[in-house]
């Protein structure tokens, strides 16, 4: 098992350098779950993102994958099988994932029933959900704001439940509170993957891709002719808008880790890190007018440090914590728009 955990931390810097730097800031056991639950969501993803396989073939490796992790079909056999099929484009770290999944794997069922289950539950909604999403995304982007909600939902709302469970298992104080935080971990998911939305607004439409609910701009903006409608201010009064549920969802995302005990400092600290990026982001969105590569968007060495050090001195105090929130988030809109809690 030791080797297995050993090639789990390896491999988790090629696949993702942000969760290689906030996951270890969680207690020792906790950390290894969310590790592997990460890798097993990054091998849906690799699945559904690679340009070699069709939609039929995607689907039936998708639900083989669940049934691996379930304990109901062989890992090996899912690797063998799936590792030659991949294009030339998977990067060299998602390749080796999915070649050594049986590892992975193999550490999911060591944990214990409770853990098991959330992180099967979760892998099982967004490889359902995920898919119908992404089969037919077009520059034309989302109908509107219901159905961008859902987007939000199987790729990052479900990851917050499941988060939200593991926490519970590890803090069986938070017991008491598992609905409310439940409901708030759906904004906290929506919070996040909106600012990766809007982060991602031109890179995206280099992958012939958009998110963006075509209702927020009016009725007669067009969201495939977003290069030459950037700047109309239908356009900008959209981006706002977004901008402004975005924010709404991060301070939700606030009382989530303000209701986790102080004493689970690196719960919090994982949590915060996330929220305080996130808003750092925002506010280069708002100010550029979400135009640009992703790297101009990009966050600095010096502002991460920043971040991480603030949230390390005042991760104990809620006070602190509204009091930094507000300091960061200066200048942003904010519009309230609440989760659709029928999806939990």
């Amino acid at each position: 098992m030791q080797a297995d955990l050993d090639f789990q931390s390896a491999i988790l810097p090629g696949v993702s350098r942000t969760f290689a730097l906030t996951i270890p800031v969680l207690p020792e056991g906790l950390a290894d779950v969310v590790a592997n639950a990460y890798l097993l969501c990054r091998l849906a993803d690799t699945i559904e993102d690679d340009v070699g396989l069709d939609h039929a073939v995607k689907t039936v490796f998708h639900s083989r994958l669940v049934a691996v992790v379930r304990g109901e079909a062989d890992a090996e056999l899912f690797a063998r099988e799936l590792a030659p099929l991949l294009s030339d484009r998977t990067l060299t770290a998602e390749r080796e994932l999915v070649t050594q999944a049986a590892k992975v794997v193999r550490i999911t069922q060591s944990f214990s029933p409770n853990e098991q289950q959330a992180i099967i539950r979760c892998l099982g909604r967004m490889c359902a959900g995920m898919p119908e999403f992404q089969r037919h995304k077009s520059l034309d982007g989302l109908s509107d704001l219901n159905e961008m909600n859902a987007y939000c939902y199987v790729v990052a709302g479900v990851v917050g439940e499941m988060l939200t469970e593991l926490f519970c298992e590890r803090c069986p104080a938070l017991d008491d509170e598992r609905q409310e935080l439940m409901h708030l971990a759906l904004s906290f998911g929506q919070g996040l993957q909106m600012t990766n939305i809007l982060k991602d607004i031109w890179e995206d439409r280099r992958a012939q891709t958009c998110w963006l609910p075509q209702s927020v701009f009016g009725a007669d903006f067009d969201l495939a002719r977003l290069d030459e409608l950037h700047t109309t201010a239908a356009y900008r009064h959209g981006l706002e808008q977004l901008i402004g549920i975005a924010h709404h969802h991060l301070r939700n995302a606030l009382e989530y880790t303000q209701r986790i005990p102080a004493r689970e400092a690196g719960i919090r600290r994982f949590c915060l890190w996330a929220i305080g990026l996130a808003v750092l982001t925002l506010r280069k969105v708002r100010k550029h007018g979400g135009l640009g590569s992703a790297q101009r968007l990009k966050i600095s060495r010096r502002s991460v440090r920043a971040t991480v050090g603030l949230v390390n001195l005042t991760c104990f105090s809620d006070r602190a914590l509204r009091a930094l929130f507000d300091i960061a988030a200066v200048g942003l809109p904010l519009v309230r728009e609440e989760p659709d809690a029928s999806r939990a």
